[in-house]
């Protein structure tokens, strides 16, 4: 049966998901599509981000089964369901679609070249081929990156300082994006002399616990948690650093609210929120093409002690002092 999956939330409200499209929508009314392609639905992620979404929109005066529908896919990581419902999502004929993750993107593009699209959550769309600039993007995609490249060598400074006798970093990340390749080139220019990388392949979940099973095998060891393609897997990757006890770096604050060690980046929620102000200019008829990529607005360092604790850890005061949250 095919999944024709329906979000309603407004203001953190509890989401309903029906298995079936709802007849054709009231005239008049305008449609969203909304793509979580590295998630799943029931990820506590995903959850936050459409509740911000749908207030956002709410507040521009969008309400979800009024004037506006939302229809929502998501593809779980898996690559033959991004691609699956990426094609379904651009058949129900949005007016723009909010594409969550850089996965989210190619199979969209594919789909469609001139649905509107606007991103939240990308790492260089430019060197990945998806806007022409930041300034002016060009064609039927706009959005909002994620980070530069320049912060994974910032993870690889945090995990020394938390763990300084680490003489091996293993780095999971997706070797098949711009991205994932992007970042371990960068935190490899930067790795300081007798610290050795180790890339660890997350195309799935196998592919994560064998390459760590055997990166643990070597003594003072850390590991480094690349963005793109490891957020379905983070429960898993957190439970094996927490047996193994490897010291850990993550890029997003949700990882360490999970048991994470330690995690620095942007919101991964806020994109999603100023988003809506973008698929609010684009339904009153402005185009992506006009609309400037923006970047982030702040960057969060979250320390878990609790998990520190557990590792035999001792955070360096001068760390805590610089934390945006620390976890007891």
């Amino acid at each position: 049966m095919r999944r024709r999956d329906f979000v309603n939330l407004l203001g953190g409200a509890a989401a309903a998901w029906p298995v079936a499209a709802r007849g054709q929508q009231s005239a008049g009314m305008r449609r969203i599509g909304v793509f979580f392609a590295g998630l799943d639905r029931g990820d506590p992620e995903v959850t936050a981000r459409v509740a911000a979404f749908q207030k956002a929109l709410a507040g521009l005066g969008w309400i979800g089964g009024g004037n506006v529908r939302i229809d929502y896919r998501w593809g779980g990581g898996d690559a033959d369901l991004r691609r699956k419902y990426a094609a379904e999502l651009v058949a129900l004929g949005p007016d723009v679609i909010l594409a969550v993750g850089s996965p989210s993107i190619t199979p969209l593009l594919q789909a469609s070249g001139t649905v509107p699209i606007v991103f939240v959550n990308v790492v260089d769309p430019v060197g990945s081929g998806y806007v022409a600039s930041l300034a002016r993007p060009g064609g039927n995609i706009t959005g909002f990156t994620q980070f530069e490249y320049r912060i994974s060598g910032k993870w690889l400074e945090l995990l020394k300082e938390v763990a300084p006798n680490m003489l091996q970093a293993a780095v999971i990340r997706n070797p098949e994006t711009g991205p994932g390749i992007g970042q371990f080139a960068v935190i490899q220019a930067l790795a300081p002399l007798g610290v050795e990388l180790f890339p660890v392949n997350a195309l799935s979940a196998d592919e994560i616990e064998r390459g760590i099973t055997a990166f643990a095998r070597s003594p003072s060891g850390g590991l480094i948690v690349a963005a793109g393609g490891s957020a379905v897997h983070r429960e898993l990757i957190i439970s094996l650093a927490a047996r193994y006890r490897l010291p850990a770096v993550y890029p997003f604050r949700y990882y360490t609210i999970g048991g994470g060690l330690i995690s620095y980046g942007p919101d991964s929620v806020e994109p999603t929120r100023r988003a809506a102000a973008y698929v609010d200019r684009i339904l009153k008829g402005e185009k992506p093409s006009d609309l400037p990529v923006q970047a982030p607005t702040r960057y969060e360092l979250v320390i878990n002690l609790k998990t520190a604790k557990a590792l035999g850890l001792e955070v360096p005061p001068t760390l805590l002092a610089r934390a945006d949250e620390v976890i007891e």
